[in-house]
């Protein structure tokens, strides 16, 4: 996975040596496309090839999270180039604060 830079505000105080390397830990997103609630008796009976309908349609936004915390939304989108095929995500909204979660 490439890094990301993570732009400051211009007001920001300077990076000491102990934020940079805070900068450089790697985060897991989780990238949420949608959810499916059958009854326990449907999914035992899933099996290889089977199909689950999810609560979204394909062009529906995706949701991203660190950990339980949404903070993004976009679209799924794919690679071209030398990583065609590879699933990527346009981000259409960033969540900035709490207060914007709806």
């Amino acid at each position: 996975m490439d890094e990301v830079d993570i732009a400051t505000p211009d007001d920001a105080p300077p990076a000491t040596n102990g934020s940079s390397l805070l900068h450089k830990i790697p985060i897991e997103i989780t990238v949420s496309v949608g959810k499916a609630r059958p009854p326990i008796k449907e999914l035992l009976a899933l099996s290889q090839n089977a199909v689950m309908p999810l609560d979204r349609r394909i062009d529906d936004p995706v949701e991203l999270y660190v950990g339980d915390r949404l903070i993004a939304r976009g679209e799924l989108q794919e690679l071209e180039g030398a990583d065609q095929g590879q699933l990527a995500v346009r981000l259409t909204e960033v969540i900035s604060d709490t207060r914007d979660l709806a």
